[in-house]
């Protein structure tokens, strides 16, 4: 498993190279796309040919631009030559480090995995800010408690696994009603859904980082292989593996599962539940409205510069467009439980429609397209109000999880127990 090495010069250096691409390159084509219209019109006034200060203007543009993209380049060779000798601090060791670095990833994680610059990462499992080495000794050492039963989160796109310790959003409706119930009352709780399990219900959490600017299948591959590896090694006999993913980790928990081994027993066979918060199985619009916008913006030769810009983004963003691929079939023995927030108070509102969650649309948390059969037939579901990001740590998805995921043989809790 490779972990992230870049330093503060290196993160300097990436946003040169993107400032000379990008953000230099839209400039210096709107402002020739423009510059030419204008001046083709004032040479077909003056005979047809380049006049003198179309020729003038052309040349200072190259010289003016050409000088700035000399000197962006070398700053940019320069800081990565400095910090291959160790000068910077590792962002892999600061929060606001391991945040950039996700977000980068997840934003061109494709391109750095290809160029194996030092911001790429593989996936791996998290344990205090680090790689857990999936071996025998190296995941005994990592969960000292390790249990019987298993369960693993994975982020979504841009995040990591430290996401999933934001504060918990509170209760604040009545589940029958939808409505609210008085006065808000803050949540103390800081500790993640896997943390309060582990404390609970006897689970051990395991937190898997992803660079999510690879395509979905390919992390999907990544994660059948580790869950492969991390079940092989782990300390004890798995008698139950849980699988929760936010956003685009349900995306690839569901590929993961896909993935066919030769194995006698398949990790698979261990699955039990598959809980999946705000993912969007029919794709995420936001993605399409981007899509439709790169070719708009190409339509004119002024405004295609700025299209580049938004055709940079990763493929592992481009997946999102549609979500799985409909074949892509659920695992026959797992129960499936799914989450979509909704900012409105009601889950049949047009902005749920639309807007669902402010990225992913309630029936694509769902599954459940306009036409055509449902994608988890029975599946159990919970409607939360809320935005996309407070499934992460949330009071009622806590309450729901925990129930799923409990033992049908455990005795029941004092909000479960019959009156």
């Amino acid at each position: 498993m490779k972990q992230a090495e870049a330093n503060n010069l290196d993160a300097a250096a990436l946003a040169a190279h993107y400032a000379e691409d990008l953000l230099l390159g839209t400039v210096r084509d709107v402002h020739g796309a423009i510059a030419g219209r204008i001046h083709g019109i004032n040479d077909k006034l003056n005979g047809g040919g380049p006049t003198v200060s179309h020729r003038l203007h052309d040349g200072i543009a190259r010289c003016v631009y050409g000088g700035i993209s000399v000197g962006l380049k070398a700053g940019a060779r320069g800081l990565t030559q400095v910090g291959r000798t160790g000068v910077g601090g590792r962002l892999e060791d600061t929060p606001h480090g391991r945040f950039l670095t996700s977000a980068v990833n997840g934003l061109i994680g494709d391109r750095l995995a290809e160029e194996a610059h030092p911001f790429a990462f593989d996936m791996g499992v998290r344990v205090g800010h680090q790689d857990v080495v999936l071996d025998p000794a190296g995941v005994a050492a990592a969960f000292p408690d390790a249990g019987e039963k298993v369960v693993v989160f994975v982020h979504g796109l841009c995040e990591n696994e430290a996401f999933w310790n934001r504060e918990a959003r509170p209760r604040r409706e009545d589940p029958a009603t939808e409505g609210p119930v008085g006065p808000e009352v803050r949540s103390a709780v800081t500790t993640s859904y896997g943390e309060r399990l582990r404390t609970e219900d006897g689970w051990t959490p395991v937190f898997v980082r992803v660079n999510t600017g690879l395509p979905v299948a390919e992390n999907g591959v990544a994660m059948a292989a580790l869950l492969d590896r991390l079940v092989a090694c782990w300390p004890s006999d798995v008698r139950r593996l849980a699988l929760v993913g936010h956003s685009m980790g349900g995306l690839i928990l569901r590929a993961a599962c896909a993935v066919t081994t030769d194995r006698d027993t398949p990790w698979t066979d261990l699955v039990t539940d598959v809980v999946c918060l705000g993912t969007p199985h029919l794709g995420a619009p936001l993605e399409r409205v981007v899509n439709r916008g790169v070719a708009a913006l190409g339509r004119l030769p002024e405004s295609a510069p700025f299209g580049r810009i938004l055709e940079y983004r990763s493929v592992g963003i481009l997946d999102l467009r549609h979500g799985l691929a409909r074949d892509v079939q659920n695992l026959p023995r797992a129960r499936y439980r799914l989450v979509a927030a909704t900012l409105s108070r009601s889950s049949g509102s047009v902005s749920a429609a639309s807007l669902g969650d402010m990225l992913v649309p309630y029936a694509s948390a769902l599954g459940r397209p306009r036409r055509g059969q449902e994608m988890f037939p029975g599946a159990e579901t919970l409607h939360i109000r809320g935005g996309h990001f407070d499934l992460l740590n949330h009071d009622d998805v806590y309450a729901a999880l925990k129930g799923w995921l409990r033992d049908r043989t455990d005795p029941p809790t004092r909000e479960e127990a019959p009156v």
